[in-house]
This record gives C-alpha cells, sequence and structure tokens, in this order.
C-alpha cells in the first residue's frame, strides 16, 4: 500500500507540474502574440498619419515692422 500511495503522489506531482508548465507556456505565447499585434498596428498608425502642412495666413502677409525711434512697432 506504501508504494501505491507515492506513486499517486509522485503521478500528481507531475501532473501539476505539467499543467503549470503548459499554463506557463500558452500565457507566454498569448502575451507575445498580443505584443506583435499591438507592435504591429503601432507600425501601421504612424504610417498612416497625415503630413501637416504648413500655410501662411493673410495676417502674416499683411505684417508691417517699423522702428519709430522710440521702439520698434508690429502691426499685425
Amino acid at each position: 500500500m506504501q508504494n501505491v500511495r507515492a506513486f499517486f503522489f509522485a503521478l500528481s506531482g507531475i501532473a501539476v507540474i505539467a499543467f503549470v508548465a503548459v499554463l506557463t507556456a500558452s500565457l507566454t505565447v498569448a502575451f507575445a502574440g498580443m505584443l506583435a499585434i499591438f507592435t504591429g498596428i503601432r507600425l501601421l498608425s504612424a504610417r498612416l498619419k497625415p503630413v501637416p502642412v504648413r500655410t501662411r495666413t493673410a495676417k502674416q502677409e499683411n505684417m508691417r515692422v517699423w522702428n519709430d525711434g522710440r521702439g520698434t512697432i508690429i502691426d499685425l
């Protein structure tokens, strides 16, 4: 009876260790997959952003700057 009980405990321990190993491996694969997906989305979203275009407003073109002797005047 001692040998049967020892065999059962050893088999149970091996089963628990195997379960934990499979769980750890599956979680590692899941996190690696999510990381790969998020990295791909980040790379694609960076390429899809529009490039800003610099424009001049009418006020910048009509801006006048002069010095009247007491200081510089900037007319917007």
